[in-house]
């Protein structure tokens, strides 16, 4: 297996639920799995800007956007290392009854990418669960929400 996929409903309007996910220097505030993000360019996430992230247990890496469309409530960023290419997918579909699915996904390619999955599939599936319940619980916790 080289894709790992969460999914979590989010009782919170889509454009909130966007706005935290795309404001990525501030994820450590809602998840544990990232200690620390640094846009390395100024503005609003953009395609081709670049984030350094830095997560326990794993090397800082810096991310790549490399699609970026409010409208259809998606995001991928990707790093690259000799042999091995991440890609990661972050989705906000609206669902009927008000909120959304958020959709996290990570995609390994490359010569290593198989074998890095593998090294890394019980901690890719501890934090793509932890960052969905922790934005889960960060976006329901707003009281702008209709009940």
């Amino acid at each position: 297996m080289s894709t790992f996929r969460y999914s979590v409903e989010v009782f919170a309007p889509p454009e909130k639920v966007w706005e935290v996910l795309v404001d990525v220097e501030r994820w450590p505030e809602w998840t544990p799995t990232v200690t620390r993000a640094e846009r390395l360019e100024p503005g609003p996430l953009a395609l081709g800007s670049r984030t350094k992230i830095w997560q326990p247990k794993l090397m800082t890496t810096a991310w790549r956007v490399t699609a970026l469309d409010p409208n259809a409530g998606v995001f991928v960023w990707e790093t690259r290392r000799p042999g091995i290419k991440v890609i990661a997918t972050h989705r906000v579909e609206p669902v009927r009854g008000g909120g959304v699915r958020l959709t996290l996904v990570l995609e390994y390619k490359g010569i290593l990418g198989p074998f890095m999955a593998i090294q890394l599939k019980n901690l890719n599936w501890e934090y793509l669960t932890k960052e969905a319940q922790g934005l889960k619980a960060h976006c329901e916790q707003s009281p702008n929400f209709p009940t």
